[in-house]
């Protein structure tokens, strides 16, 4: 057996309601003068009542940034970063999405050890320390909560991140009764993003790939595919919400450890240019990359395929990756996403330099199973027009 590593969050909470006594359940760990990151949706919807609600009964001073944009670019980190300071605060706490997951995350780090996000962008380039750190996820898709890396946007449109054992938090607590509420579109999306992860985990080329990693991404698409329709169709459904957050959560663990491919890499400049949410943006070109990957991991596909589809099982290998593919399409159909790239403003002029920018994602690229040009790229979104 190859050699390999495994790291994760060190504690993990999963109860309903959690947030309500988020107090007793951080302790000390935090501090008494927290620095609370969100996005202003998520604050105008009351989310955080529960959890301000406990902090402030305990006596913690909390301050709150909820600038956070969806595809965070960087000012959002050196917004934070100044209100960490002015607060002078001993911890960063953060309940939302992906989004204010991983400026949390940047702010913990760079508020701790003084670094500049242009030094740190890459692999294992950061130094530490961090300001301590807990995570909330409000969707069941990213996985953040249990990942060591953080994406922002540079510039324009270009997507940059930040990879280092030193983003994972101390605490990440998964509270079902925070997705309750979550509009259909968005679970939907989120969940999809959370199966690409467990299917890229999976088939990751990255010599990281390793037998803890496979089994949580077949654990986590038994959980999505088994909730994800209940979860989207009837939003009250508690349980449903809790096995998407777990499901979520272990893809997480999963990728964090057999890194994202190619599905990832060329969702990236469908967000940067069209702000096109990531879960979406995945969902796209999805079907067409697990076609394109087909003839070098259509074996595990087969092996997959039953975690997602149980009708699948019992056939033989090649129907059951034919049917994992044209399944995993029809899905995010049926989950009511838009399945074309014109059904969200994307024309075919646009798709050159789509094809251009997606392979400037070598840290992911460099995960395919099957190696990618610029040339497939621009072959795999005209599939997905």
């Amino acid at each position: 057996m190859s050699r390999f590593s495994f790291t994760t969050t060190r504690s993990i909470v999963f109860e309903a309601g959690a947030s309500a006594r988020i107090a007793e359940i951080l302790g000390t760990t935090l501090g008494n003068r927290i620095l609370l990151l969100t996005d202003a949706a998520l604050r105008g919807l009351g989310l955080l009542e529960p959890a301000l609600a406990s902090l402030r009964a305990a006596g913690i001073d909390v301050a709150i940034y909820d600038g956070v944009d969806s595809d965070p670019p960087e000012i959002n980190v050196v917004e934070a970063v100044e209100l960490a300071k002015t607060h002078e605060a001993t911890g960063i706490l953060a309940i939302g999405g992906g989004s204010p997951m991983d400026v949390a995350k940047l702010v913990a780090l760079t508020a701790g050890s003084g670094e500049r996000l242009r030094d740190i962008y890459g692999v294992g380039l950061a130094k530490g320390p961090r300001l301590p750190l807990v995570l909330v996820p409000t969707t069941a898709g990213t996985g953040s909560e249990v990942t060591p890396i953080a994406i922002v946007t540079t510039g324009e449109a270009e997507k940059k991140g930040v990879v280092s054992p030193w983003l994972l938090p101390d605490v990440a607590v998964l509270d079902a009764d925070l997705t309750l509420g979550l509009p259909s579109h968005v679970t939907a999306a989120t969940g999809i993003d959370a199966m690409v992860h467990a299917i890229e985990a999976y088939t990751s080329a990255s010599p990281n790939n390793n037998p803890i990693s496979r089994a949580l991404a077949r654990q986590a698409l038994r959980l999505l595919g088994a909730n994800i329709r209940t979860a989207t169709l009837t939003g009250g459904d508690r349980e449903a919400r809790g096995g998407m957050l777990l499901g979520s959560l272990l893809a997480g663990q999963a990728f964090a450890n057999s890194p994202v491919a190619a599905v990832h890499a060329l969702a990236y400049p469908i967000g940067g240019h069209f702000h096109v949410p990531h879960g979406l943006s995945n969902a796209l070109v999805l079907p067409h990359v697990l076609r394109f990957n087909r003839e070098a991991v259509g074996e595990a596909y087969a092996e997959i395929a039953a975690d997602l589809f149980p009708e699948l099982a019992g056939r033989i290998p090649s129907e059951r990756t034919k049917g994992f593919i044209d399944g995993v399409e029809q899905l995010s159909r049926g989950l009511g996403l838009p399945h074309t790239l014109r059904e969200v403003g994307i024309g075919p002029e646009a798709l050159p330099k789509l094809a251009s920018d997606a392979m400037n994602q070598t840290r992911l690229l460099v995960n395919n199973p099957r190696v990618l040009t610029e040339p497939d790229a621009l072959a795999i979104y005209t599939a997905a027009l």
